[in-house]
């Protein structure tokens, strides 16, 4: 219980003074690089360096328990600083701790916490240049009033980092690091020391001509790969780096060309799975594949332990990769798995929204053949109801009236027919106006309505189904009215040259009010028509690029209006 309750006061501590840890580990590592690698002393400093460097380190958190593992590894290095401690294992030590300094300095928002390791990695960088390189050179030329002034500067670089402003760091900022710019400023590091002693060695130069001339030429080499890296005009080696980076040498853009092009192309979604997968296959990275929707399962290629699974509610997809999964390659795979995941998804709903916008079809087009076959039977009764009628003694006249009627209803059952059987949208067939006009004409000829003048170009065109089917619709419904008000007149006309338009009048009422909002736009209740026909001759009108409106509505004026283009 105390050793925990100790643990988590240091642990508290060291997140609340940081600052003061990471002065005091610089500190003992200052003291101990000065009394020598020979002076038990400086071996027993080290020690207690490396335990607050435990608490400063930003891999494991400081109130994590140490395990059996880790703590071999911390026994191994406290065995070498012991025994084994010399300039060289110290020269390494102090790389490694620049390295990690390096690695956080560009990992804070918080301007003094990055310049507090900018200052930590100068001065880092300054005892390793002054008194540790100089006692593994060749010949030494750093004397010894250089050394003491130096024992006594170099700790300047402590107060300037007491100094800071205190900024606490959260408990995720230990474990940030860059592991890249770490191992680079390591081995940057590595090239300048041994690169000046073999300076040293070949020119037989002192040690400051060589370590300069060495920081000078690696400082072009660096600069000179920044420029080819990234270039002011754009491009570079560093474009390269992360296209191979990201694609991991696969062809990628090819396959999702590939998937492109299937999306655009194959319109049934299990084929498509099948021959997305097959071109999945043919990437470096995979030697095969394995997938299951819902009943249906396939495989290409060969298994092998290393797999990648993605899962989604209409698919199950393995992917099995001919290298060891790599944190990079298996996100690189799962993203994959994923792009092709949700385009299956989207095929699958492309389906059922086709499947849906078929119902659709038919449902339209069964309640719009049942108001043909409507008004169909009404112009059939009404030549019943001549023939049959005891006043007319002219059967000449009657024979007149069959041979113009029965053609149009034939027609008009003919095109029904079609309209079942093909219950898909079809390209209109257009037909003159003029002739479409007197064919309306001739068919309510002896039912009482005024069909005025058409005022329209001689070679206007307009699709024939849907004004056969909205005139109607607007021809009966005005008729209709004639069984309260037997005064209602009803006048159609057709006019316009670059627009056509279709008006059908009746003097009749005006329609109701609360039934205006609703009409056209939604079937409505009436027991004298306005229902069903004139909402499915509105959604008829707008599929053909057409309007049809109530254009006037008041008693003795009531006007609708069919207008659009005159082909």
């Amino acid at each position: 219980m105390l050793h925990g309750t100790l643990a988590n006061a240091t642990w508290a501590f060291s997140q609340r003074y940081w600052r003061l840890v990471t002065v005091a580990m610089l500190l003992l590592l200052h003291v101990a690089a000065f009394r020598g690698v020979a002076d038990p002393w400086a071996r027993a400093l080290l020690l207690a360096h490396l335990g607050l460097l435990l608490l400063w380190q930003p891999f494991l958190r400081a109130e994590q328990r140490v395990s059996g593992t880790q703590a071999v590894m911390l026994a191994i290095v406290a065995v070498a600083v012991m025994l084994r401690l010399d300039w060289w294992l110290l020269a390494f030590w102090v790389v490694v701790i620049a390295g990690l300094v390096g690695g956080k300095v560009y990992q804070y928002d918080a301007k003094w916490q990055r310049r507090c390791y900018l200052v930590m990695l100068g001065y880092l960088l300054a005892l390793l240049a002054i008194v540790i390189l100089p006692e593994i050179a060749p010949r030494r030329e750093i004397n010894t009033d250089t050394r003491r002034a130096a024992e006594y500067v170099l700790p300047f670089f402590f107060i300037v980092i007491a100094l800071f402003p205190a900024e606490r760091e959260s408990a995720e900022a230990p474990q940030v690091i860059d592991f890249f710019y770490s191992v680079f400023l390591m081995l940057l590091l590595v090239v300048v020391i041994l690169g000046s002693f073999t300076f040293m060695t070949v020119t037989r130069s002192g040690y400051l001509e060589s370590l300069t001339y060495t920081v000078l030429f690696t400082a072009a080499a660096v600069l000179l790969v920044g420029l080819a890296w990234n270039p002011r005009s754009g491009g570079g080696l560093g474009v390269f780096f992360a296209r191979y980076l990201f694609s991991i040498g696969v062809p990628v853009e090819r396959w999702l060309q590939v998937l492109a092009d299937l999306l655009r192309a194959e319109a049934h979604p299990g084929r498509f799975l099948e021959q997305a997968v097959l071109a999945l296959t043919q990437l470096p990275a995979l030697s095969g594949a394995a997938w299951r929707a819902g009943e249906t399962r396939g495989e290409l290629g060969s298994r092998t332990p290393q797999v990648v699974e993605y899962t989604n509610a209409e698919l199950e997809l393995s992917m099995f990769s001919r290298y060891r999964l790599s944190p990079a390659l298996q996100w690189h795979l799962e993203l994959l798995g994923r792009l092709l995941g949700e385009f299956y998804v989207a095929k699958l709903r492309e389906e059922k929204l086709r499947e849906t916008s078929y119902l659709q079809a038919v449902h339209e087009t069964g309640a719009r053949t049942t108001h043909d076959i409507k008004n169909l039977l009404q112009s059939l009764n009404v030549l019943v109801s001549v023939a049959t009628d005891s006043d007319v003694h002219d059967a000449a006249r009657l024979n007149a009236l069959v041979r113009r009627q029965l053609p149009l209803v034939a027609q008009r059952l003919a095109d029904t027919l079609e309209r079942l059987q093909r219950p898909q949208v079809d390209g209109e067939s257009y037909v003159a106006a003029g002739r479409w006009w007197e064919g309306i004409a001739r068919q309510y000829n002896n039912e009482g309505v005024e069909f005025l003048p058409a005022a329209i170009a001689r070679s206007a065109r307009l699709p024939r189904s849907l004004f056969d089917s909205v005139a109607d619709n607007l021809i009966r419904n005005a008729l209709a009215k004639r069984l309260d008000q037997p005064s209602v007149r009803v006048r159609v006309s057709l006019e316009g040259a670059a627009e056509i338009a279709l008006r059908v009048r009746d003097t009749g009422t005006a329609v109701p009010e609360d039934l205006v909002a609703g009409l056209l736009r939604a079937p409505v209740s009436s027991s004298g028509g306005l229902g069903i026909g004139l909402y499915q001759a509105a959604r008829q009108a707008s599929a053909s690029g057409y309007r049809l409106v109530l254009e006037t509505n008041r008693d003795g004026e009531v006007c609708f209006l069919l207008a659009g283009p005159a082909l």
